[in-house]
């Protein structure tokens, strides 16, 4: 399990909008915040348009975000926040009414929902603001200070706004992700409770009949909350080695390696979908008898819950003519496509939102460039 160092911060800050990505200084001083995330992926693409910048560093493990005003480094560390800590929540105030609109607007054309309150008065001020959460679940407040208060303020609470019955200065007390990991050669028993997502961390380099990896599968499977997604990090390889295999250092506990198609083709056929290798090279880590042992991580979701879920329409930019999906639904270039609100979860889980557009259900006009 991961260990989740807690923060200690609430931060306003004071920016305004910016659509372009940072050049990062090379001098100058800039406050730095990390954030343990259950998907860097997932965060990265959530704070693109909340930010209103590129990712100045992104990588399968670590990511990064430079603004120049605030003068703010925020990075992301791939470890799944298991309890709230002491960090209340995450703000940005805005210079100007307008620079709020402006941002509000820009992440509700990104899909992501907002909270509005005019004029409210909370904290010892008065403030027009709006809430967004993000995948982990964090509350991010946007507001601009209209004025500073002797009292306290009732303002709206979290319970009018999201149906929680916390205060409006003490967040939101969310639940946070179950996350289960097993490594090699440890005993493999699954928690009893259902997991948000599962690590598999050398679990079939040890030696097991096809039969026992199956069932692994199986229970990994049911266990998994709709949504949840499996992480497998493990050698692969391109064919079955032959012989006994004998590798040098630490891979030396290594003993059995799985073909990686075959493990592919298991995962969908027990279910998962949207099946992805976020780490595989074209460098093998070893051979084995002649047979390259890569590296390999695979993530595989299980569907989500759709069946009360509203539609989004989508359209598929490109590059290809077409494509097709585990679902069986082909996106055909250009072509709009409406599908459930939870499979464009999945989708943007699955690091694909940018491959796509959002075409809102009500008008909206944006600004067109040449």
């Amino acid at each position: 399990m991961s260990t989740v160092v807690p923060l200690s911060v609430s931060v306003p800050l004071e920016i305004r909008a910016s659509g372009t990505k940072p050049q990062p200084s090379e001098t100058g001083t800039r406050f730095h915040l990390s954030l343990n995330v259950s998907s860097i992926e997932r965060v990265s693409s959530f704070l693109q348009p909340v930010l209103g910048v590129a990712p100045a560093k992104l990588r399968a493990d670590y990511a990064k975000f430079e603004l120049d005003s605030p003068p703010l480094v925020l990075s992301l560390e791939p470890n799944p926040p298991q309890e709230s800590g002491s960090l209340n929540h995450l703000g940005f105030r805005f210079a100007t009414t307008a620079d709020l609109l402006n941002a509000q607007q820009r992440i509700e054309a990104a899909g992501i929902s907002t909270q509005r309150e005019e004029g409210v008065e909370c904290c010892y001020a008065k403030q027009t603001k709006f809430w967004v959460h993000d995948p982990d679940q964090r509350l991010w407040e946007f507001y601009v200070l209209e004025g500073d208060l002797e009292h306290r303020g009732g303002g709206q609470t979290l319970e009018q706004m999201v149906g929680d019955s916390t205060s409006c200065s003490l967040g939101i007390a969310a639940s946070r992700p179950v996350v289960w990991e097993h490594r090699m050669g440890s005993e493999f028993a699954l928690p009893t409770e259902s997991a948000d997502e599962i690590r598999l961390r050398g679990t079939f380099n040890v030696p097991m009949s096809d039969a026992e990896m199956t069932r692994i599968i199986q229970d990994v499977f049911s266990n998994l909350k709709p949504g949840g997604q499996v992480e497998l990090h493990m050698l692969t390889s391109e064919s079955p080695p032959t012989g006994p295999i004998e590798l040098p250092g630490p891979a030396a506990y290594v003993k059995h390696v799985p073909v990686r198609t075959a493990l592919l083709q298991q995962l969908a056929a027990i279910g998962f979908i949207d099946c992805r290798l976020t780490t595989f090279r074209s460098g093998a880590c070893f051979q084995s008898n002649g047979v390259p042992l890569r590296e390999t991580k695979i993530v595989a979701v299980k569907p989500g819950d759709s069946h009360e879920s509203s539609r989004t329409d989508l359209v598929y930019r490109g590059p290809f003519a077409e494509i097709k999906d585990d679902y069986g639904t082909v996106w055909r270039r250009g072509e709009l496509q409406s599908v459930s609100s939870v499979r464009w979860e999945e989708l943007k889980k699955a690091g694909l939102e940018t491959s796509f557009t959002l075409i809102p259900q009500t008008s909206t006009f944006s600004q067109c460039g040449t």
